[in-house]
């Protein structure tokens, strides 16, 4: 039988559209000049000189011969939204190479005209309003590496000779409404490294043909109609980073060939019906980060490997069926930030984490717990902001600091003590539901009269205590009522949606303008989800395109959060720096808080060296200048403004690029102003494989911190990766003598001349000094930037 996975129809039905778009008529074979004017996008709505040559039109570029190779209006506004694809005349441009028309407004159905684009290599077409089926035709462009046409309207259903293409690098169909099944002519993208087939309606199952992808390192198929079992094969994804297959309707077990996926760093299987217990091969994924199971049919008990599981942060089982104990190696994961497990049938002791630990959530409720609460969670008070152990059988009583620091607190329908013989403040909590009824003694009654009497004296003394405290506190009242009513009303005015300033834009803009942009905050706005909020991009009604940073963060209700948070929104807005992203306003309504930044065309640094297309366009010039860009940046944070600024999430994720591909340092949700007479005794914070070291044994954080985290992004610039293990043994080799070409990115060829090759040998000489193990070993900020500013000027 052939390999080939078309069909003889569906070749027939290839070779008719082919047909169709060789033999166009010969008025379509006009100059690519002509075709551009023809179009209505030149001339019209773009404005040119047609007596200048059409290379040098805004989003034209031609090759020697004066041939269009590249067509890009990415991320313009000036096509407006009655621009149709099927303007422009594909049979035009025999040389093109990449046609970019992302986030143009387009609309209308791709032509089979663009079939005829036989060396394009690129297609981006996502974010516009395109409809209708994908043409048979775009099999002829067997030369495309990205095909991006997420965020559309397109529909039918994904076509069995997409498995033509490849050379396909990335393929992006996301946030579409294609229906049918997955084509099992998939596998024959052998050299697919990205693949999201997310948010459409695609049903039937997983085709096993997925497993011979063996260059994908990320897969998203969440949000669809997906049935059936995760396909075995998939474990032969030795190269996979990301799995994303929650909210689909997934069933069986979870198949234990996933445990080969040790690359893996995220795995996301909820909302499924997913049976069967955890495989204990999981165990294997000593890289993971991120496992959500929620929302299954998974039973048995939690397997003690998980403990294995070393660079945990997210953990999330709830709403399944699992039991037995919780296995106490859970509690040595040091990385852990978040557990959910509520809603299980999960009995003995609530888990004690050991420390160091960070972690930040841990909810339990609905489940069988019994004991006491561990006091070794109290000493998690200084990270834990959510505590959720309600529907247990949880007995004892219930610590005070507990009450008194945590942010959400709830251990309804237990069997607690309600006066413990400590003081208890019940205030500022979510306590729900009634607490359980004090136990009964277990002394003899003998005595009982005199104690009685005791007692009687001690009520009469606490009656009295009682009255004189309310006379002190009612005057307390009395006096601060008008400045309490007055934070009031403008909390209150606050939370209506009057404080909402957008700067450098057409004067205030409402909470509904927001809302408007945004579609109410959708998904399919959103760009990026961090661990301090989710990223939507919007265009505001003075037309201007933003990033709008909707923060994680439950004080938003709070009085005095609004205070705090104004403060700091209006230290942010006075940095000025050309390589810091710009803030252009906030927003405060109800529980809803969001930033304004500028909007950033390409995305993350992380994103752009994981992508081995992408990454090509950062040559070493360019990656010189990102790792200049953010030394500077953190040298004006550092050293030039009125209170020195920690960014202390140096990463990048965190460093954003522009349409020019220069460096911006982004992500502002965990930096601290440096107060002369503070210990800045603080919670750690940071991305796991950019945190100083010394930060595992002290909670005291200086700017050496965010040199540290400098010098990680900087090697990782230069290596086209995350340096990982690599790194502890270059920071041996601070100080000595390294071949430079062990720490070249293998995908770019050699440095092209000897001052690129010098710039390259101070970057990662730089780089070395800032990884040192001691702090004090570690140059300031300023001085790298300066050693930067020399070598510019030799």
């Amino acid at each position: 039988m052939s390999s080939s996975f078309i069909t003889s129809s569906a070749l027939l039905a290839l070779l008719w559209v082919t047909a169709e778009v060789l033999f166009v008529p010969a008025s379509a074979s006009s100059t690519e000049a002509e075709a551009l004017l023809s179009s209505g996008w030149w001339g019209e709505r773009i404005p040119v000189d047609d007596s200048t040559s059409h290379c040098i039109w805004y989003g034209i570029t031609c090759n020697q011969a004066k041939s269009v190779t590249v067509i890009n209006l990415g991320y313009s506004s000036l096509l407006g939204s009655e621009a149709e694809l099927g303007n422009l005349n594909f049979s035009c441009f025999p040389n093109l190479t990449i046609l970019d028309l992302s986030y143009c407004g387009i609309r209308g159905s791709i032509p089979n005209q663009i079939g005829m684009l036989s060396k394009l290599e690129r297609l981006y077409l996502p974010s516009n309003s395109l409809s209708g089926n994908l043409p048979l035709s775009l099999a002829n462009l067997t030369q495309l590496t990205r095909l991006d046409l997420r965020e559309n309207h397109i529909s039918g259903s994904v076509p069995i000779e997409i498995g033509y293409l490849k050379h396909l690098t990335s393929l992006d169909l996301s946030f579409n409404n294609f229906s049918g099944r997955i084509p099992s002519s998939i596998g024959s993208l052998t050299s697919l490294v990205g693949l999201d087939l997310s948010h459409n309606h695609l049903t039937g199952p997983i085709p096993s043909s997925l497993g011979q992808l063996k260059n994908l390192t990320w897969l998203n198929l969440c949000s669809n109609y997906i049935d059936g079992s995760i396909p075995p094969s998939i474990g032969k994804l030795r190269n996979m980073y990301s799995i994303d297959m929650s909210s689909n309707l997934l069933n069986h077990v979870i198949p234990p060939t996933i445990g080969s996926l040790t690359s893996l760093v995220g795995l996301d299987l909820s909302h499924n019906h997913l049976t069967g217990p955890i495989p204990s091969s999981l165990g294997q994924l000593k890289n993971l980060t991120w496992l959500n199971l929620g929302s299954n049919h998974i039973d048995g008990s939690i397997p003690p490997g998980i403990g294995s599981l070393s660079s945990l942060n997210y953990l999330n089982l709830s709403s399944n069926c699992f039991s037995g104990l919780i296995p106490r190696e859970l509690g040595q994961l040091h990385d852990l930030l978040f557990v959910d497990a509520s809603l299980n049938q999960l009995s003995g002791n609530v888990p004690v984490f050991q420390d160091p630990c960070e972690l930040h959530y841990l909810e339990l409720s609905g489940n069988l717990l019994s004991g006491q609460i561990p006091p070794e969670l109290v000493k998690l008070c200084n990270s834990l902001y959510h505590l959720g152990l309600s529907k247990n059988n949880l007995s004892g009583t219930i610590p005070p600091e507990l009450l008194l620091y945590i942010s959400y607190l709830n251990v309804s329908d237990n069997k607690f003590i309600v006066c413990p013989n400590s003081s208890t403040d019940l205030s500022g909590n979510v306590l729900e539901g009634p607490l359980g009824g004090p136990h009964e003694s277990k002394e003899n009654k003998k005595g009982n009269n005199e104690r009685n009497k005791l007692l009687h004296s001690f009520l009469i003394f606490l009656a009295i205590t009682i009255l004189l405290t309310f006379l002190v506190l009612g005057s307390i009242i009395i006096f601060r009522h008008k400045a309490t009513s007055n934070q009031s009303e403008e909390a209150k005015d606050t939370r209506n949606g009057d404080i909402c300033s957008i700067w450098n834009c057409d004067g205030r803009v409402a909470y509904e303008d927001i809302i408007k942009a945004t579609n109410d905050f959708d998904m399919r706005y959103c760009i990026g989800t961090g661990g301090y909020g989710s990223v939507y991009k919007a265009e505001l009604p003075c037309g201007k395109v933003v990033a709008l940073k909707k923060l994680h963060r439950l004080e938003a209700a709070e009085p005095t959060f609004d205070k705090s948070f104004k403060n700091e929104v209006k230290v942010l807005s006075n940095v000025r720096h050309r390589n810091i992203v710009k803030l252009y306003g906030h927003c405060l309504h109800n529980r809803c808080m969001f930033l304004v930044y500028e909007y950033m065309e390409r995305g993350s640094l992380f994103c752009v060296l994981r992508d081995d297309v992408e990454a090509l366009e950062l040559d070493w010039g360019k990656r010189v200048n990102i790792v200049k860009s953010i030394a500077h940046a953190l040298c004006y944070l550092h050293h030039d403004c009125t209170l020195p600024i920690l960014h202390r999430d140096i990463s990048s994720n965190n460093i954003l690029l522009n349409s020019k591909l220069e460096a911006f340092v982004a992500d502002f949700g965990a930096a601290r102003l440096i107060h002369p007479d503070s210990s800045n005794q603080t919670l750690r914070a940071g991305t796991y494989g950019y945190i100083a070291p010394e930060l595992a044994y002290t909670m005291a954080v200086t700017e050496k911190c965010d040199v540290y985290s400098f010098g990680v992004v900087a090697l990782e610039t230069i290596m086209g990766k995350h340096p990982g293990e690599f790194l502890s043994s270059l920071r041996s080799l601070s100080g000595q003598v390294i071949a430079l070409s062990d720490v070249l990115d293998p995908r770019l060829s050699h440095p092209p001349d000897a001052v690129v090759e010098q710039d390259l040998v101070l970057v990662v000489t730089l780089a070395l000094a800032c990884i040192s193990s001691d702090p004090k070993m570690r140059p300031t900020m300023e001085f790298v930037s300066q050693e930067f500013l020399f070598a510019r000027s030799q």
